[in-house]
């Protein structure tokens, strides 16, 4: 149980972010908070001086699996989303290069659903949250001015839940794929009166592509909207995942590649390594229009999630060159609560004879984590090695303005000033050493963004913002030599630019970005801790990321319709000197692809219900390594996917098919970036098919 949970943890907070939906489709803030950033109409956000990307329903679910965000992620520009086929470890994210070092959850992309973070107050986020059953549509946000939105450099990924629909309405959609894949979910949606319900549970099965990858995963998602009067409305969400006796495949050198892709490190048996998550969490959005139409927003947040991970080695105490190094142990238990909230203001006025919207407001997030870790005996959990209580407190204030300078010109600045306290209290004395400890970081964001309306189809921007990320409690867990935090770990700094245009003409839609970050103190994997193969983390001197970003849609007669999304990205270290005294100045980031590309052909007969598509997914080379050493190559795959619709009164059918790799290519689909034992690779699966029927019942 969690111990030590301070009762401000779940008190007032703040932002105009967390407002709900019925409310966010009116919003006339070009860039007011973050929840809402993005998600006014498309003739609003053409204005905006960052590049946006949205995926809806059908991106979302159309003959898809529907489990993992890497299904639709890849779609969109700027973005690395890869499934691991390890559900112990959930999905790879990075955006621009930020993120591709994270070895466990998503670092450096701010993760939300309708305005509750689904990242915790140290940066960390899991994707395996995001309510894939319910959205309605996913937004992608890159750019100098998402640093305003908290705690990471790469942009924000941001869900937003459906409403149910008018009329109560049943469905079922199950999926059935190779290796003992199911899916199966059930969901329920419907308008009772001022309540709007949307419901849904759902169970994922599968025997994995690779041996000891056996994951079962449940999930259950409750959205209760209420329209008060026609002032104010409340939505409440409830969202639980349980996933029990994940079983972890590690990684494979390159030789365990060659000889069988599908094999496991031998020490997955060993110590059969698996991984049990229980995540529960709710979330309580208010909004109200005062009567001089200045609007006030409230989100309330809380949860708890528990983490229970067996590792491949014992983690006891040990003797190394004749000096006694303490074990934290090979079973790591994790007891964590969490909450917070936003507050948040905002006012369409005028100021210096110019009209101006203005957003401000203050955000709390906590979260208190009983870290226990005990020796892995042969896959049974032994003798207590650690014991202790960490806690993340994190505190913002805000102020965004929006300034129409003529009817062509806006411009957007804002500041953002964080503060995030760590602290840690060591309750294992056994050793000989008390080991807590405290560390505070803080961080003043300014971010400023220009847009042009040249013409009623094409805008133009540039935008330039700095941002900062702290390391995550995962990243400051050990230090290379000794026990207790790594409190010497410092926050990584971005220095960020862009220019832009965005056209949007009848049939054709082309968004171009330009990029460059600069980054101080970036955080990247250190030396394994001697004895143990744990990962240690090291700020690295500087960095630098640059590139383009290319989305273009067209749409032609008798439903097809063409899309292509491009990224080329130079990211390499600036200045590096490893802990062994090595000069990595110049070399590529690890894990960053420098070309990246999605294209799609897709065809929808006018009124048929019928629709097929054929994809193209490629990444070039990466190194897995940040001396480049190790690399996994270049690979570009085919997939196809195809559905069809039919209604019979009151009853929707839809059979759906899928296959990937239609080429049946080996490739390396993720990499464990500095891996322990040279273990880098994550094979991705052989031609794949997905087969599966969605019914649904409407009562009218």
């Amino acid at each position: 149980m969690i111990k030590k949970l301070t009762p401000c943890a779940l008190g007032l907070f703040a932002s105009l972010g967390a407002t709900s939906i019925s409310f966010a489709q009116d919003r006339q803030l070009s860039l007011p908070a973050q929840v809402i950033l993005g998600s006014e109409a498309q003739e609003q956000n053409r204005r905006l001086p960052l590049a946006r990307d949205t995926l809806g329903a059908e991106q979302l679910e159309t003959a898809n699996l529907g489990a993992n965000l890497s299904e639709s992620l890849q779609r969109v520009p700027g973005l690395v989303a890869v499934n691991r086929q390890n559900y112990a470890q959930d999905l790879q994210i990075s955006s621009r290069g930020f993120g591709a070092r994270a070895a466990f959850g998503v670092r450096g992309v701010r993760l939300l659903q309708d305005g509750i973070p689904l990242t915790m107050p140290d940066g960390q986020g899991q994707p395996a949250l995001f309510d894939l059953d319910s959205l309605q549509r996913i937004e992608v946000l890159r750019g100098p001015l998402t640093t305003l939105y908290g705690n990471a450099s790469g942009g924000i990924i941001q869900g937003f839940t459906g409403e149910g629909s008018f009329y109560p309405t049943l469905e079922n959609r199950t999926a059935f794929g190779p290796d003992g894949l199911r899916r199966s979910r059930l969901r329920y949606g419907g308008q009772h009166g001022a309540l709007n319900i949307s419901a849904n549970v759902a169970r994922l099965e599968t025997d994995g592509y690779r041996d000891h990858s056996k994951t079962r995963r449940d999930t259950a998602n409750l959205r209760l909207g209420w329209d008060i009067d026609d002032a104010s409305s409340l939505t409440l969400l409830i969202n639980s995942l349980d996933q029990p006796e994940t079983q972890d495949p590690l990684g494979l050198t390159a030789q365990q590649v060659r000889e069988d892709r599908r094999q496991v490190f031998s020490r997955a048996y060993e110590y059969d390594t698996r991984k049990t998550v229980r995540h529960n969490q709710a979330g309580l959005n208010y909004q109200r229009r005062l009567s001089n139409d200045d609007q006030l927003t409230l989100m309330v947040y809380g949860g708890e999630r528990y983490v229970q991970q067996y590792l491949a080695f014992p983690g006891n105490n040990t003797i190394v060159d004749d000096e006694f190094r303490p074990g934290s142990g090979g079973v790591i238990e994790l007891d964590r609560g969490f909450g917070g909230g936003e507050l948040g203001w905002q006012r369409n006025t005028e100021l210096f004879g110019l009209p101006v919207e203005l957003a401000a407001g203050i955000t709390y997030d906590y979260q208190g984590e009983q870290r226990e870790g005990f020796v892995n005996s042969g896959g049974n959990k032994g003798a207590q090695r650690r014991d202790e209580f960490n806690a993340v407190d994190s505190q913002d204030l805000y102020l965004i303005s929006t300034w129409q300078l003529d009817p062509r010109w806006t411009l957007t600045a804002g500041v953002r000033h964080s503060r995030v306290e760590f602290d840690s209290d060591d309750d294992y004395l056994s050793d000989g050493q008390d080991d807590s400890g405290s560390v505070r970081y803080s961080q003043t964001n300014p971010a400023l963004g220009l847009s042009y309306q040249w013409t009623p189809a094409v805008s133009l921007y540039a935008a330039l913002g700095q941002g900062f990320e702290t390391p995550t409690f995962q990243e400051l867990a050990y230090q290379e030599q000794g026990s207790g935090l790594n409190f010497g770990l410092r926050p990584s700094e971005s220095r960020n630019a862009e220019v832009g245009l965005k056209l949007h003409h009848e049939q054709t839609r082309i968004n171009l970005a330009l990029f460059h970050s600069r980054v101080k103190d970036e955080i990247v994997t250190g030396p394994n801790q001697l004895s143990t193969g744990r990962s240690t983390f090291v700020n690295a001197g500087r960095s630098t990321r640059r590139g383009v970003e290319l989305a273009v849609e067209q749409n032609f007669d008798h439903g097809i319709s063409a899309y292509l999304a491009y990224t080329l990205l130079d990211a390499r270290f600036d200045s590096y000197i490893d802990s062994e005294g090595n000069d990595l100045s110049g070399k590529d980031l690890p894990g960053v692809p420098r070309h990246s590309l999605f294209a799609e052909l897709s065809w929808r007969p006018p009124g048929s219900g019928f629709i097929t598509a054929l994809e193209a997914q490629s990444l070039s080379q990466r190194y897995a390594t940040d001396d480049n050493t190790a690399e996994a190559s270049g690979y570009a795959v085919f997939n196809w996917r195809a559905a069809y619709t039919h209604a019979v009164g009151s009853w929707e059918v839809e059979p759906f098919a899928r296959i990937d790799n239609l080429g049946d290519r080996e490739y390396i689909g993720s990499l464990i970036v500095n891996g322990t034992g040279a273990r880098y690779y994550e094979p991705a699966p052989d031609r794949q098919w997905l087969v599966g029927v969605g019914l649904q019942y409407q009562w009218q």
